[in-house]
């Protein structure tokens, strides 16, 4: 009866809500689910910054629309964030900009740059916002492959000059999912070097830096000489803090960039409810020590699935970041029917490489986000049907 536009029906569909569908119809039949699919941290927010949230809300003055471009106290609690942390100056008044959390970012950003027939560069697997805010954008995603044989990285030298002389955006995600790959120095080099050669914005999503383990520091993209020329970072409190409900992160970077994604979201939203803004600079400038103890709670969990992945004779690399584990599906078969049969046999809920993109095929992704005692307990099922 109503005809979709012809961008929404370019969108793939996006897997996620076919596994919750599928996941709330196996638990509408009593079946005791093990969901290692979405990325979700099983973990509650500290209590401090719960805390905030509540003395924030009972004050009417939050209760109005929050400025566009966030609060002043929340940017400069991201500057000194980020210095801490990365060592990257940033100008709080023009080079940060909150976020409803970092994926409307991701999505809303090639609205600002891309015309219709303008490309971006987009890995394969990757996080689904690269390419939909793309498409809707009206412009192209060119797929980069991550393969395994070149440790999950782009080949940007085997980008066309064809292609390249219509991209307009770089997308790079390291820490990665769903891959969890992770990138050096050398590789952002190389990426500052590439954009800067052909005039193109890289869009860095860093949204796991913090989720690292065995003592591994990720860098951020802003640590190279000329990012800032060339690009934005979208970072998120959701899995750091365990705030995915609540919906804030950020983008910082080049001036010009946030101004544009500014001026964007000017037209769409009205930004960040002012209590959950303050809940986030006492995440920030609060105790840190939280985040060491979360990342041993994922690291041991990792451990407990890797010793129960290779009982079972499958392949996967150790993460070194991210609460992901990349798994090669072990028999012929392709990732949304090996899945299915997971779900169906051992009542496990994985999510299908391919719901990342055409590259992510022969894949499936495990997230750490239930206790040891689950995993354990998939593992034992697993055995029982492989």
């Amino acid at each position: 009866m109503f005809k979709l536009s012809k961008k929404i029906q370019s969108l793939p569909p996006y897997l996620f809500l076919e596994i919750d569908k599928a996941k709330r119809k196996a638990r509408a039949e009593g079946r005791d689910i093990i969901d290692l699919g979405v990325g979700d941290p099983d973990q509650p927010t500290p209590k401090f910054i719960i805390d905030a949230l509540y003395q924030a809300a009972q004050d009417s003055a939050n209760h109005r629309y929050a400025l566009d471009q966030g609060m002043p106290t929340l940017r400069r609690s991201i500057e000194g964030w980020y210095k801490r942390r990365f060592n990257v100056n940033l100008n709080p008044d023009t080079e940060i900009l909150p976020l409803i959390g970092s994926k409307e970012g991701l999505a809303h950003f090639p609205l600002a740059f891309l015309n219709p027939g303008d490309y971006s560069l987009v890995p394969d697997p990757c996080y689904p916002p690269y390419k939909g805010g793309t498409i809707l954008a009206g412009g192209k995603p060119f797929i980069m492959p991550l393969l395994e044989s070149n440790d999950f990285l782009p080949d940007l030298k085997k980008i066309p000059n064809s292609v390249l002389k219509k991209t307009k955006l770089l997308y790079i995600n390291y820490p990665n999912n769903p891959t969890n790959a992770c990138a050096d120095k050398g590789f952002y080099k190389e990426v500052v070097s590439f954009a800067t050669k052909h005039k193109l914005i890289v869009v860095s999503d860093l949204a796991y830096s913090e989720m690292t383990y065995d003592g591994y520091r990720a860098p951020s993209f802003l640590e190279m000489e000329g990012a800032r020329e060339v690009g934005i970072e979208f970072h998120s409190l959701s899995k750091t803090y365990n705030m995915t409900g609540w919906r804030v992160g950020w983008a910082c970077g080049n001036p010009q960039l946030i101004s544009a994604l500014a001026k964007i979201k000017s037209n769409i939203d009205s930004g960040i409810f002012s209590a959950v803004q303050l809940a986030a600079i006492a995440a920030l400038e609060g105790p840190q020590d939280y985040i060491k103890n979360m990342c041993l709670l994922y690291q041991e969990r990792r451990n407990v699935l890797m010793r129960g992945l290779d009982s079972l004779g499958w392949k996967a690399s150790l993460p070194k970041a991210t609460f992901y584990v990349w798994i090669r599906i072990p028999k012929k078969t392709n990732s949304i029917k090996f899945a299915a049969e997971i779900l169906q046999k051992a009542d496990i809920v994985v999510t299908p490489g391919v719901g990342f993109g055409e590259y992510g095929e022969g894949y499936i992704r495990m997230a750490l986000t239930v206790p040891e005692e689950r995993i354990n307990q998939a593992i034992e099922r697993l055995k029982k049907i492989f």
